[in-house]
């Protein structure tokens, strides 16, 4: 069992291509003897963003803290603590913070997304792969 204040987790830049003030802490994860799932805090400052990106895998988001916005392709929905937001596989997606506190939110993924891609949107339309 691993009981830890997630303050005491190492907070890090994102440093994939179009992310802006977004940082992250791995809170569980295979390290821990997690077998299926690594959860993840996103911590987005006002006017930050996650990269427009896409994967083959699904996650699942729990909004904590903060406001701001889900973009599905070119469909955007509001976020508020509580909210609930489920990405399916390949959905082209980005969480913008569109307010004046620091966004946080809970990102569950599985442990197989450590060996799948990650491919980029940029705004320009060009897709480039990360891993």
């Amino acid at each position: 069992m691993k009981v830890t204040p997630s303050t005491a987790v190492e907070l890090k830049t994102v440093e994939m291509d179009g992310a802006a003030g977004c940082k992250v802490r791995w809170l569980v994860g295979t390290s821990d003897g997690a077998p299926n799932f690594a959860m993840r805090q996103f911590e987005v400052e006002p006017g930050g963003h996650t990269p427009r990106h896409h994967h083959p895998y699904e996650h699942e988001v729990y909004v904590l803290e903060g406001e701001g916005v889900v973009f599905e392709g070119e469909q955007m929905y509001p976020l508020r603590p509580g909210d609930v937001v489920l990405v399916k596989p390949d959905e082209v997606h980005q969480f913008r913070n569109t307010g004046a506190q620091t966004m946080k939110f809970l990102c569950l993924i599985p442990n197989s997304a450590a060996s799948q891609p990650v491919t980029v949107v940029p705004e320009c339309g060009s897709e480039v792969d990360v891993k």
